[in-house]
């Protein structure tokens, strides 16, 4: 059944989905009531952390001897993707204790990096999921008056299929899929959608005439500044997505002539190279800008290789603080930064970023970056 939750973005309704770790939390509550109960619900449902109800009809329920599995078929709305129509599937078997433990099955992947969600070995079913998944089976057990516990392996026929066509592969993700999700919901947005709902947003702000504007990626960049307030609360704050440039050229248009850029550095590191369309699919080069610039400041071959073989920025951080050579490297990459945001912005106003890591916390501002904070904090 559809799930009738709809976003409206460039004046086009757009139906949501839900992620891989919400099927997986909703095949697992059908599961165990169909082990304890010895009949599958014609429905079942969970409350995604993002707050909005999710039910679904099962797929494929079986009931053995000590075990139950159901599926959940991905829907990711009008946001299609790899997974989209694939079967999440969780089998659930008593276990002694009253333990609940997860793993990973056929179609799954392996995490073979580290800098993931999950350390090196563990499967890719990522902290958010595993919590909904947790408490679905719980909710289910406490609700049938039982005790029990549980082995809960998810697993996705045509997962390691349909990984091929995802980055999993790029960032050390092997032998299938992710099952990921931070809200549970998957909010389809439309390149063209995105572009025309963040112009709007633009106008908006602008109205308040003082010309000076922070730009984030998305939450992460909010999370950051509402922990970091390296700038006043006046200034508004717009959300651009990947769409650093048209970010830039739009603000331009709308008479702002101080710009802040406060981003993750795993987005923000590409300005180094140009690239003001951030997303994977366009281009990547974290590495290799890391590489790049490491090695400009007198890296090694062996960090250099280091380097190539991180599948994170994070991991790139840790292996330049083994060299000693954060501090070198972080210089040049926001000085190459802010030079590609002041060809893209043009002379007409001032330009500036701030990086920062959720793992490492702040790690620098370009040189307009400071003048700007400066400015905008001593300013009456």
């Amino acid at each position: 059944m559809a799930f009738e939750h709809y976003v409206t973005a460039g004046g086009k309704r757009l139906r949501c989905g839900y992620t891989t770790g919400t099927c997986a939390a909703l095949a697992a509550a059908g599961a165990v009531r169909l082990l304890l109960t010895g009949r599958a619900p014609d429905l079942v449902a969970i409350d995604t952390p993002k707050g909005w109800r999710v039910e679904v009809s099962l797929a494929q329920p079986q009931l053995g001897e000590g075990w139950a599995q159901c599926a959940v078929i991905k829907d990711g709305g009008d946001d299609i993707d790899a997974t989209h129509g694939l079967p999440i599937v969780a089998r659930v078997e008593r276990q002694n204790g009253e333990a609940i433990t997860i793993q990973g099955g056929a179609g799954v992947g392996r995490v073979t990096r580290p800098g993931l969600d999950q350390p090196v070995g563990e499967w890719a079913i990522n902290r958010v999921p595993r919590q909904m998944i947790t408490q679905a089976v719980d909710r289910e057990r406490k609700a049938l008056g039982s005790t029990d516990g549980f082995l809960v392996t998810i697993s996705v026929p045509g997962g390691e299929e349909a990984a091929q066509r995802t980055f999993n592969p790029h960032l050390g993700i092997e032998g299938g899929i992710s099952i990921l999700g931070t809200s549970g919901i998957v909010e389809p947005m439309s390149v063209q959608a995105l572009v025309d709902t963040m112009a709007l947003e633009l106008r908006q702000a602008a109205l308040g005439g003082n010309g000076r504007l922070v730009l984030v990626p998305g939450n992460y960049g909010l999370d950051f500044l509402s922990q970091h307030p390296l700038v006043p609360e006046n200034i508004p704050v717009v959300r651009c997505s990947n769409f650093i440039g048209e970010a830039l050229d739009q603000a331009r248009l709308e008479g702002f002539r101080e710009v802040l850029l406060v981003g993750h550095i795993g987005k923000l590191v590409k300005l180094a190279g140009g690239i003001m369309n951030t997303h994977s699919r366009w281009a990547d080069g974290r590495r290799e800008l890391f590489c790049a610039h490491a090695a400009l400041a007198g890296a090694d071959r062996q960090t250099a290789q280091a380097l190539m073989d991180c599948p994170t920025t994070d991991g790139c951080l840790e292996v330049l603080d083994q060299a000693g050579l954060r501090e070198a490297v972080l210089t040049s990459l926001l000085e190459a930064i802010q030079g590609h945001l002041e060809r893209r912005f043009g002379p007409e106003g001032t330009v500036g970023a701030v990086l920062f890591s959720n793992q490492y916390g702040l790690l620098g501002l370009t040189p307009k970056g400071k003048e700007l904070t400066n400015r905008w904090n001593n300013a009456t």
